[in-house]
């Protein structure tokens, strides 16, 4: 039995996967800049506070520059997908 799909269905779709894959690409460029904004510091104040030599490992540096990736990828999508649908939203309505 043959799904019978709507043209306009198959649109939203493609328009769909063409917002997800923006939204990624902004959130992985967001993601590197996040990493260098947030590596430099980390590993300078480790080099040069006594306190952060003696309590933070490399292990927490590395969390404390990937949190921060993490969390930057993922707003930048989210904002960027919900943009674009808004967009378009208005477009159809």
């Amino acid at each position: 039995m043959a799904k019978n799909v709507s043209l306009d269905s198959m649109d939203q779709k493609a328009i769909a996967k063409r917002y997800a894959h923006e939204g990624a690409k902004a959130g992985a460029k967001a993601a590197v800049v996040a990493t260098v904004a947030t590596a430099i510091p980390t590993y300078a104040c480790g080099k040069m506070s006594p306190w952060a030599r003696a309590n933070l490992n490399p292990t927490a540096k590395a969390l404390i520059v990937s949190t921060a990736a993490g969390m930057a990828y993922f707003i930048v999508a989210d904002k960027t997908i919900l943009k674009r649908a808004r967009q378009n939203s208005f477009k159809q309505g």
